[in-house]
Parts: structure tokens; sequence; C-alpha cells
């Protein structure tokens, strides 16, 4: 006999959580956020900026001059990549269908009008990169055939640059549009990229930079100053990220060496004269000044937490988007004041992180825990963190609050894999991914279990998107270990999944793996969920989206289908978006689905 999986409602029904609470924890969703503004290089009156004040996260005009907010975009699953032209007369906003990621750039004017197609000779696709001039305009474009960079001179016609079978994209253009840079991974690893500078009038050579396997380059930004070709650089040579600046047309460099244990990358001062530094380590962050011409490194006052973005303006002042774990986020001036806020009431407080540092088989795990209210030991949710190469931080998340306020534990681990504790830490897992990382929570649950805080017996584990991937491939290989399993957007069946997602993705997972399935096929089966569906013996939640491009849904149908076969206990909920959703209310039902499975399998 089988069991029929459950695919829930759209509208699910209340969980068991008393009123207030359930009041609580949607409120921190339903309070209207913004982004920080991105400001146009020769108007920095004009902004632009997302928020969800209308429920969906849609762009946002702002005139500083005359105080006017406007709303540019409009669609049913939100719009979330979009800039403004060096003039500040024009937003390109990109225009995809449903979440999936693939679609044009459109253009509409700063004060209002109709949306037109901004290059409709480059075709749909996904993005590349796109860098505005005044007299170009550089667009990358990703399919299956692989990467093609365009040149679109303004007036002119636009016309390939670039062409390959491998990761390729658009990164920079200097400010009086004479060089372009493009990052490629014509050596062969697309997590390593080497870059390339060309001449706008001509497309000829301008330098070359690569530093070898292993080591990747990220063109940051050209100096602000017209004539200057100083490119900003983000290296890895020791480690760790860290900064160079090139002057690309005497092909010179100068390595920043700053005496920070983290991760480092930089935006210019807008004369050109120093940097804005920002600080990753140790799942917070912190911003300095870097004065250029005497070396000086100086901090700026901001609390303890998280900064999400930062930019310099033309007066000098600094702009931030700062929160930590229990502090909703703000954007303020770095001096204090409060630049842009959303109308509406702030969400409700969330509550502070305590720091684990446990050994690990690779080295010591950095681990973040929340309890609820009373004694040890809790029904804990390990919640990991998507990417992989991304982590999980003192930052104000609503989903993690929303499972303390029902009364669970929260243990969030950075894993081999996470960004923020070097290079050899953030690469740990090539050749055996997913096995990698399940070994650093298994390490930190069993301390956490040890210290009296986490019941083994009533542990869940839950991610989205690589999180996800790993939440699947724990309750497969480590089902001692947990009474329930919430997997959101999830890699299921590496194998399907590696046929249908995008190519940048197929690239990234052929360096990851040591090659295609077809080369290394034993590697993926390893590594694939799927194939420990047998061993699943905890009921598990899928949260699937129907036009996902980097999770696809038929790899997930087919894990659910094994799951099926065989009768193991799972339930489903699909929603008609990507890789996530833009939807504020869509995020609630979805949140509302996990935290009643939860209840229903893992009392707190």
């Amino acid at each position: 006999m089988t069991a029929e999986p459950i695919d829930v409602p759209p509208v699910p029904s209340p969980s068991a959580l008393p009123d207030d609470v359930t009041a609580r924890w949607q409120a921190r969703f339903r309070a209207p956020r913004v982004s920080l503004p991105d400001w146009a290089e020769d108007a920095p009156q004009r902004n632009l900026y997302s928020s969800d004040v209308s429920g969906v996260v849609e762009q946002y005009a702002w005139d500083r001059d005359t105080g006017t907010h406007r709303q540019v975009t409009d669609r049913p699953n939100g719009t979330l990549a979009a800039t403004l032209s060096r003039d500040g007369g024009t937003i390109w906003w990109f225009a995809d269908t449903d979440g999936d990621e693939f679609g044009v750039w459109m253009t509409q004017p700063f004060a209002g009008g109709p949306d037109t197609v901004a290059l409709p000779e480059v075709g749909p696709a996904y993005p590349a990169g796109l860098e505005i001039g005044s007299r170009v305009v550089l667009a990358g474009r990703s399919t299956d055939d692989g990467s093609e960079l365009w040149v679109c001179p303004v007036g002119g016609t636009p016309s390939v640059f670039y062409t390959s079978p491998d990761t390729a994209s658009v990164d920079a253009l200097s400010r009086d549009d004479a060089l372009l840079v493009y990052s490629h991974s014509e050596h062969g690893d697309p997590r390593y990229p080497a870059l390339r500078v060309l001449r706008t009038d001509d497309l000829g050579l301008v330098a070359d930079k690569w530093d070898g396997e292993g080591r990747g380059l990220h063109a940051l930004s050209f100096s602000p100053v017209a004539g200057d070709q100083r490119l900003l650089v983000g290296h890895e040579r020791r480690g760790r990220e860290e900064l160079l600046i090139w002057d690309v047309t005497a092909d010179t460099e100068s390595e920043l060496v700053l005496d920070l244990p983290g991760d480092v990358s930089a935006g210019w001062y807008p004369d050109g004269s120093a940097l804005l530094v920002g600080h990753d380590h140790a799942a917070r962050s912190e911003l300095y000044r870097y004065d250029l011409a005497t070396g000086t490194l100086a901090q700026l006052d901001t609390p303890r937490g998280v900064v999400r973005g930062a930019t310099a303006r033309p007066d000098g002042t600094v702009e931030l988007a700062w929160s930590n774990a229990a502090t909703p986020p703000v954007i303020r001036r770095a001096d204090g004041p409060v630049v842009l806020a959303a109308p509406g009431e702030e969400p409700p407080a969330a509550y502070p992180v305590e720091d684990r540092w446990v050994p690990g088989p690779g080295g010591d795990v950095h681990a973040l825990l929340v309890r609820p209210a009373g004694e040890g030991p809790h029904a804990t949710a390990f919640l990991v963190h998507g990417g992989p190469e991304s982590q999980d931080d003192d930052s104000y998340r609503a989903r993690r609050a929303a499972y303390v306020d029902a009364g669970y534990a929260v243990v969030h681990v950075n894993y081999r894999g996470s960004t923020g504790y070097g290079s050899e830490w953030r690469d740990a897992l090539t050749g055996r991914p997913g096995l990698t990382e399940l070994e650093d929570v298994a390490a930190v649950y069993d301390a956490l279990v040890a210290e009296g805080v986490v019941d083994p017996a009533r542990a869940i584990l839950s991610g989205g998107s690589w999180g996800g991937f790993l939440t699947l491939l724990g309750l497969g290989t480590q089902p001692e270990r947990w009474a329930a399993g919430i997997a959101e957007v999830p890699v299921a069946d590496y194998i399907a999944a590696y046929e249908d997602e995008m190519e940048g993705l197929r690239a990234y997972d052929r360096a990851l793996f040591g090659g295609s399935p077809d080369e290394v096929h034993d590697v993926y089966v390893r590594s694939s969920p799927l194939t420990y569906v047998d061993a699943v013996a905890a009921p598990v939640l899928v949260v699937a989206g129907a036009n996902d491009p980097r999770c696809p849904i038929r790899q997930i149908d087919n894990y659910l289908t094994a799951l099926d076969e065989r009768g193991k206990p799972h339930e489903v909920y699909r929603f008609d978006a990507g890789h996530g959703s833009l939807v504020i209310e869509e995020t609630i039902r979805q949140v509302e689905v996990a935290l009643s499975f939860a209840l229903r399998h893992v009392r707190p």
C-alpha cells in the first residue's frame, strides 16, 4: 500500500498557535520594507529602490529634490532587478515571466511613461550583467547555448563581442565609456573567473588578468572619475576575499593589505580619493573608509550586526542598510539619521542570536543559536542556508523568529561551503557536495545535544534551495537524527536537476562535482537525495515553485514519486512562481504551511 502525497490547499488551515503569536510572526512579514536606494551617477537626487509596500516586491523611483516617490513596476509576481542610467533619466528593469528569471531588459522614463524593450536585438535570456554608459550599453545574456556579450552604442547597431559555451558576464564600464571589463571561465571553472579588458570603440584587447586555478578575480568597479582607468578588483590570493587596484592601461596593480581578519569588498567614494570597505567576519559586518593617499583605515560607527549594502554619496555621507537578529532593518546614514522608511508600522522585534564554535571534521564550525523561553532540551529547527556560497548571519530574519515564536529553538550552521570564513572553507565541499556540509550540521547537532539545548527526539531539518537539497539529503543519510524535514525549492534528484536547470548552474555543478553526470555519474548519484529515499524515516514537506529554473519541478516530482511508491509520509505545497516568491501573502502562506507541518509532527 502506498501513501498518497498531500497537496496542501492554497490557503492552509490555521496552525495550532494562539492568535496573538500568529499575528506577531505574520506582522514581521507584512511590515513594509525598503532597500538601500541606488542613485544616478550624474543626478544623485534621482534614486531607485525596491519595496514590498504594495504586498509585492516592486521598484520605486524617488526624487530627493521634490520628495516624491513613484511606483515604477507593477507585476503579479514582482520585480527584483532594476538600475538607473547615469543621467537619471531612465530606469532599466528586468522582465521575466512569473519568476522564471528568463526575460528582457525594459526601460521607463524616470518621471513615468511607457515601458519599452530596451535592446530588442539582444533577445530574451537569463541576464549576465548590464552596464549603462553615456555612449554605450553593455549587456550579457545566458542561454542553454552558453554566454553571449553585447555592445550597444547609443544610436548605433548592437553587436556581439564575445560568445562562449562557458560562463561569462559583463562586469564594468569605465566612467568615460572607453573601456569595458568582462569575466570569463575559459580556464575551466566558473567559480574562479578571469578578467579581460577591451576598448569599446574597436573592441581591441587592452589587458588580461588571471590568478590561476582556484583563485577568482571579480571586477568591482572603475574609478568614478572620468579618465581615471583604475579598476577595483576583488581577489583571493591569500585564502580570503581581498582588494587590489588595477591600472588597466598601464597593466600595473597595487594590492591593498588591510589588517582585518575576514573577507572584504569595497566601492569608491565619488571623488575617487577613498574606498568604502565592507568587512564580513563571523556572521557580522563592519564598514571602513580607506584613504588611498595615506593608506589610513578608519572604521565607521555602525552598531553590531549586519550591513546589507552601503554607498558613499557625493556629499561624503555614507548610507547603509543595517539590522541585527533582534532589530528590524533600517536605511540610515552612518552618522545616525534615517534616510528612507516605508510607510506603516515597524515590524515587531525578534530574538538575538548566540554564537557557538564547534569542532568539526574540517575545522571549527560556526553556528548561531536562538533559544525559546523555558529550560532545555528544546524541540529545535535546524534552518540551513542555501547557496551554498552564502552564510547565515546576525541579521533580522522573520522566518527564524516565527519558529521561535512557535516554541522552537533555532540553529543555523555555517557549514563548509559557506562564505565569510575564507576560500578553503568555502571550497571544501568540492567533489563531495552535500555530504560534506551535513557532517558539519551533525557536529553542531551532537554538540548542542550534549549541551542540553537540543532534544534529539524533536529535531527538524529545514532549508530552501541548497538548504532544501541538504534537508532531503540529510533525511536520507542521517535518518536517526531528524523527526521531520521541510525542504523548500530543493534539489531532489540531482541528475534530473542538472538536465533541466539553467546553463550557468550546470557549469557551476560541473566545477563542483568534477564534471557532468555523463563524466562523473557516481559522484552525482552519491550526492543525490533520490539515492537515499529508501532510508527516509521522518515525514517530509516539500515546497516547490512551478517555474523554478534553478531547482526545476520535474526532478522534485521524481523524488515525490519515489516517496509515494515507498509509502513514505509526505506533503507537497506548490506555488505558481519561480525560486521563491516576491509576493508577501504567498510567503506567509508558505511559512504557515511549514509551521503547521512542524507543529503536527514535532511538538515544542
